[in-house]
């Protein structure tokens, strides 16, 4: 089994990550869990080691929903610092590279959450507007997904000033 793509770099963790981008009738589909309700997630997971970016989201995809979907486009890539909160990685500082993915939904979409975190914990899909009350990252799903452009765009959050 391939592994992936998270290197340990000092005392943190380096990931490469890819997110979809899955949206029907103004609502973006989002991925949580039991253990940490407060906030919602993008549905997608880290590269294998040997897996390119598209191929790792159509995976992933597939794992999260049972849906086998193909790319769209690219739409943005995120560098995100953020200290981690599940058992592998509590407080580490996470420097993370992310991917995310237009994806061309299927007319009778209808999706199945069948994922786990990496603690092992259920996830579950929930559809929801982008400009939603509920915390979920990331964040600027919340003001660009309501205009989506056709370029790719870069984004950066830092979060090493909070602990």
């Amino acid at each position: 089994m391939k592994k992936d793509m998270t290197v340990p770099c000092e005392d943190g963790l380096i990931n490469i990550r890819v997110g979809a981008i899955i949206m029907k009738d103004g609502q973006i589909l989002m991925v949580g869990n039991k253990i940490r309700p407060e906030y919602l997630y993008s549905v997608g997971g880290r590269i294998k080691f040997g897996e390119t970016a598209e191929e790792a989201v159509i995976r992933e995809v597939y794992e999260e929903t049972g849906v086998h979907m193909e790319v769209d486009r690219l739409g943005f890539v995120h560098e995100n610092y953020f200290y981690g909160d599940a058992k592998t990685n509590r407080g580490k500082l996470i420097y993370e590279i992310s991917y995310f993915f237009y994806m061309k939904v299927p007319e009778n979409f209808v999706p199945v959450s069948q994922s786990f975190t990496e603690d092992e914990h259920e996830e579950f899909l929930q559809w929801i507007e982008p400009d939603a009350s509920i915390m979920y990252y990331p964040e600027f799903f919340r003001t660009e997904l309501l205009h989506p452009e056709q370029g790719v765009k870069h984004f950066v959050t830092d979060g090493r000033t909070q602990t």
